[in-house]
C-alpha cells in the first residue's frame, strides 16, 4: 500500500510540473487569481528523484517539507499518528559540498519547512542540475537522503526589458517565498504597473545585502528585496521616486510622498527611497578609448601559463654565489684590520727615542708610585714604604729605627705617625697658671 500510494503521489506531481511553466505550482495554485495566471514562479514539493523544470531568469521556489520526511524516518508512523521530531535539511550540488552560486536555502528552526530559491541563469540552460537533499531527524538521528533534478529550460520572453527592484521592510524571506504572499504581492504590482506579462526575477534577504539582523522586539523584520520584470515601460506612479522633490526628501531621511502607496500599504510596508528602476532598453555604452601613454602598458595578448614538464633548477651554484661572495668580502676587510694593526705599529722604543727625558723620567715616577699603591692594597702586612717613614728625629736630628715591629698588627697603625708618640721627643714646658716652670 504504501509503494502504492508513493506511486500515484509521484505521478501526479509529474503532472504538475509539466504545468508549471504556464502558471504557479501545486502547492500555491488555488491561491493565486486568474490576474496573475502570466506570472512564471515554479513552486513544488519534494519527492526522491524529483524533476522539476524552471526557466532561466524566473524566480525558483522548492519547499521541504517536514510532514513528507516524517515518514521516511523508523519507525514509521501509524495513519493519524502525529509526531512533532526536529528535522533540518542539507542541500548540495551532487559531488560538491555547496549548492550552485544562483541558488540558496533557508530554514528558521528544526521544527519549519525547508525552502530552495533562486534565480537561474541563461548559461546552466540545458544543463541538468542534481541537488542531493539529506534529511536529519535530530531525535533520532536517522537520515534520508533524495535527488532533486533541475532541467533549467529557455524562456521566450527574457529577458523582460524593464525591471524593478522593491525593499519591503516588514518580511522576512521566508515569508515572502510563500505562494499565498507572493501571489499577492505581485497581484498589487501588476495593479500599479499594468504589464502585460510580470515575473518575478528573483528574492534576496537584506542580510546578503550587507543588512542588520533587527532586535527581537516587536516582532521586526529583517526585510528582503524583491525583483521584478515586465514588458511596458514603468508607470508614472513607480517613476515618482524619480522626482525632485521625493529625492530631496529620501536624502533627509524623510518618506517620499508615493500616490500609489495605499494599495502596497496594506500588507507591504515599501522603502520607495531603496526601489530600483532599470530599463534596459537604454544600454548606454561604457566603452572608452584607451589613450595609450605614459603609465598604460601595451598589449601583451593572451597570458600563456608555464608548461607543466619544466624542468627541475639547481639551486647548488645560487648557494654557493649566496656564501662565496660575503665571505670574500669579510675576508679582505679581516686581512686590511690585520695589516693596520700589526704591521703599521711604531714600538715602544721609536716613541721613547722621540719624547723628551724629562717626560720620561715623569712618567716612570707615576708609574712607579701607582705600582706600589696596588701592590699596597694587595698586602697590608708588608713593611711600610720608606716613603711614609721619618728617617731622622726632628729635635735631637738622631737616625729613628723602625716604628713597628715585624709581628706588629700594622692594619690598625695609622699611616702618619705624630710628634707626641715619637720616641726621644723633649717635652717642652707648659706655662702654669701659678707662674711656675715644670720639666
Amino acid at each position: 500500500m504504501r509503494r502504492r500510494w508513493r506511486q500515484q503521489q509521484q505521478q501526479a506531481e509529474e503532472r504538475a510540473a509539466m504545468r508549471c511553466c504556464a502558471g504557479p505550482g501545486p502547492r500555491g495554485g488555488g491561491a493565486l487569481t486568474t490576474l496573475l495566471l502570466t506570472v512564471y514562479t515554479i513552486l513544488s514539493k519534494v519527492h526522491s528523484d524529483r524533476n522539476v523544470y524552471p526557466s532561466a531568469g524566473v524566480l525558483f521556489v522548492h519547499v521541504l517539507e517536514r510532514e513528507y520526511f516524517k515518514g521516511e524516518f523508523p519507525p514509521y508512523p501509524k495513519p493519524g499518528e502525529i509526531s512533532n521530531d526536529p528535522i533540518t535539511f542539507n542541500t548540495n550540488l551532487m559531488g560538491y559540498p555547496d549548492r550552485p552560486g544562483w541558488l540558496r536555502y533557508i530554514q528558521r528552526t528544526p521544527y519549519s519547512d525547508g525552502v530552495l530559491y533562486g534565480s537561474p541563469t541563461v548559461e546552466n540552460v540545458g544543463k541538468p542540475t542534481i541537488i542531493e537533499i539529506t534529511a536529519y531527524n535530530r531525535r533520532t538521528f536517522e537520515t534520508a537522503r533524495h535527488n532533486l533534478i533541475i532541467n533549467i529550460m529557455s524562456a521566450e520572453d527574457f529577458p523582460l526589458p524593464y525591471q524593478a527592484e522593491f525593499f519591503i521592510r516588514n518580511m522576512n524571506v521566508e515569508e515572502m517565498l510563500a505562494s499565498e504572499v507572493l501571489g499577492d504581492f505581485l497581484g498589487a504590482v501588476k495593479n500599479v504597473w499594468q504589464p502585460e506579462r510580470l515575473n518575478a526575477i528573483n528574492i534576496t534577504s537584506a542580510l546578503d545585502r550587507g543588512g542588520r539582523v533587527p532586535l527581537p522586539i516587536n516582532d521586526m523584520k529583517e526585510g528582503v528585496y524583491v525583483m521584478v520584470g515586465a514588458d511596458v515601460p514603468f508607470s508614472s506612479c513607480l517613476r515618482e521616486v524619480e522626482n525632485p522633490q521625493n529625492q530631496l526628501r529620501c536624502s533627509q531621511e524623510m518618506e517620499p510622498s508615493i500616490t500609489c502607496d495605499k494599495k502596497f500599504r496594506t500588507q507591504f510596508h515599501i522603502d520607495w527611497c531603496k526601489i530600483s528602476l532599470v530599463d534596459n532598453t537604454k544600454q548606454v555604452s561604457t566603452f572608452q578609448e584607451v589613450i595609450r601613454g605614459e603609465g598604460i602598458l601595451p598589449d601583451g595578448g593572451e597570458y600563456k601559463p608555464p608548461s607543466d614538464t619544466l624542468k627541475s633548477r639547481d639551486y647548488y651554484s645560487d648557494f654557493l654565489m649566496t656564501l662565496a661572495v660575503p665571505s670574500a668580502v669579510a675576508l679582505v676587510l679581516f686581512l686590511i684590520l690585520a695589516y693596520i694593526m700589526c704591521c703599521r705599529r711604531e714600538g715602544v722604543e721609536k716613541r721613547n727615542m722621540q719624547t723628551p727625558d724629562i717626560q720620561l723620567v715623569h712618567h716612570s715616577a707615576i708609574q712607579k708610585s701607582t705600582k706600589e699603591l696596588r701592590d699596597m692594597s694587595k698586602n697590608r702586612e708588608i713593611a711600610w714604604p720608606l716613603s711614609t717613614l721619618p728617617v731622622f728625629h726632628p729635635v735631637t736630628g738622631e737616625i729613628v729605627p723602625p716604628l713597628h715591629p715585624d709581628n706588629y698588627d700594622n692594619t690598625s697603625m695609622p699611616l702618619m705617625q705624630t710628634q707626641q708618640n715619637l720616641p726621644h721627643q723633649t717635652q717642652i714646658p707648659q706655662q702654669q697658671s701659678a707662674g711656675k716652670w715644670y720639666s
